[in-house]
């Protein structure tokens, strides 16, 4: 398998990218087309759409030649994707994922600004000298970081803006970009899967299953305990090789265009520099308070990290002209990463335009019915893992599958925990590694590292965890967890 991968060539991601959005065109001819009844329900003060099990009904498709070129809307029939419509996918995902593009841009641009004064590079300057000689020992806390404010706060996109950070303490460690950018990724990841607490995915998925929120949190923590340890000591193991062999790095000899390419310069330390990352740190926690207390989105994130460069460019006393260059850089190293996210959002408004995404639910849940309990998990599992490849957000997956999968599990005797838990770690694993995920995209863009280079250097750690979360479902089945 390892060979395997080695061997692996994708082409440029945009060029991947837009080859699955053709592929999923052709399946919009090939698969057919349906949908479920939509109902609307409140949790607490916020009201989302859910899929009406036992609605599904089958829609003839509508095929002509003005509908192979154009699209041809016909009432009571489903129009397969036209040759228009995969060109338009592109920047209808990118008005769909506009808040997450803007996000993106905003904090490329914010963090150019405060590394422009200094500060960035007197404090990593202060922090390094600190733990030269523990490179580990900053790594695990970095790690435990990341991965607590997934598991427990669902924090993903909240960590973006540090990544310029994470490369340059992995650079100036003796590591590569891969390591780097796992501080977030793999950690992240894992976090995310297993939830404990995380709000988005596995609460959203309890309030639909009618179980207690933050119950079966024990099997939770237990699952979470394991996988930190065996994506923490692969990271470790990963980079110690690198260390001792630049030239084992995933990454040797490979070109990149990411936010750090500069050196990390010896800069005294001043007052002014003290007092811009002490605003940015003030600000990034009431942001983070804000997502978990008031509800605030990526729009009002968005905003919060704009105030950052407002206040970071008062206090370095920078000229508007000066302030403005740096700003514009920003922006301009984000361009990349920002049109990663439309394509992938392109993906799913194919999928769902050409409407299968109906279809594929109803045919999987009359299948799993078929099989015994564990096998029916397990089927779930497989399932969520590839729903998710079609729908990259764990609140809209959630809508869109628990309705069925809840009383599925109920007539194949599976509590509704256990399918709780199957959802989570279904839409959680599969995040590491499906080019549809944005915020995957969008930080490979960011770090400049291929998307072939990180499924290389993730894909091993991945099997493991993902025959940990097989395992676990097994034993959340046979206990009736």
């Amino acid at each position: 398998m390892i060979q395997l991968l080695k061997r692996i060539n994708i082409p440029h991601v945009f060029i991947f990218l837009s080859a699955i959005i053709l592929i999923s065109v052709i399946l919009t001819y090939i698969i057919p087309s349906g949908t479920y009844e939509r109902t609307t329900k409140k949790f607490g003060k916020i009201e989302r759409t859910l899929v009406v099990p036992g609605t599904f009904k089958e829609l003839p498709k509508h095929y002509s030649v003005k509908g192979l070129i154009l699209g041809d809307e016909i009432e009571g029939k489903a129009s397969p994707v036209s040759i228009l419509g995969l060109f338009t996918s592109i920047p209808k995902g990118m008005n769909q994922a506009a808040s997450l593009i803007f996000f993106v841009f905003i904090i490329g641009a914010v963090f150019n600004i405060i590394q422009h004064t200094g500060a960035i590079s007197a404090i990593m300057s202060k922090l390094l000298n600190r733990f030269r000689h523990s490179p580990i020992l900053l790594s695990a806390l970095i790690f435990i970081s990341v991965a607590f404010g997934a598991t427990f706060l669902g924090m993903g996109a909240e960590f973006i803006p540090l990544i310029p950070l994470f490369l340059l303490i992995s650079k100036e460690m003796g590591y590569d970009r891969l390591y780097g950018i796992s501080f977030l990724l793999l950690a992240e990841g894992v976090g995310w899967a297993t939830a404990i607490t995380n709000p988005f995915n596995v609460q959203i998925a309890q309030q639909l299953a009618e179980v207690p929120i933050g119950s079966g949190i024990l099997l939770r923590i237990v699952i979470f305990s394991i996988c930190f340890v065996i994506s923490f000591v692969y990271l470790i193991r990963y980079g110690k090789k690198v260390k001792n062999d630049p030239s084992s790095s995933l990454l040797y000899e490979s070109s990149s265009n990411n936010v750090m390419e500069e050196e990390l310069e010896s800069t005294p330390l001043t007052k002014k520099h003290i007092w811009i990352m002490i605003t940015a740190v003030v600000l990034f926690g009431l942001i983070l308070y804000a997502v978990q207390t008031m509800g605030w989105g990526l729009i009002e994130m968005t905003g919060g990290f704009f105030l950052v460069g407002v206040l970071t460019i008062i206090i370095s006393d920078m000229s508007g002209d000066e302030a403005m260059k740096a700003f514009i850089k920003g922006l301009e190293l984000m361009i990349v990463p920002a049109l990663i996210i439309g394509f992938a959002r392109g993906i799913q408004v194919v999928m769902f335009e050409g409407q299968i995404i109906d279809t594929i639910l109803f045919h999987t849940a009359s299948l799993l019915e078929t099989l015994p309990s564990i096998w029916a998990a397990e089927g779930m599992f497989v399932f969520q893992s590839l729903l998710n490849f079609f729908i990259p957000s764990a609140s809209g997956q959630a809508l869109v599958s628990m309705p069925l999968m809840v009383p599925l599990g109920d007539l194949l005797n599976l509590t509704r925990q256990t399918t709780v838990f199957v959802y989570v770690c279904g839409d959680g694993f599969s995040n590491m590694v499906i080019p549809t995920n944005g915020f995957l995209m969008a930080v490979l863009g960011i770090a400049g590292i291929p998307f072939e280079k990180w499924i290389k250097f993730v894909f091993p750690v991945f099997v493991i965890l993902i025959t940990v979360a097989i395992i676990f479902i097994a034993i959340a089945v046979m206990i009736n967890y």
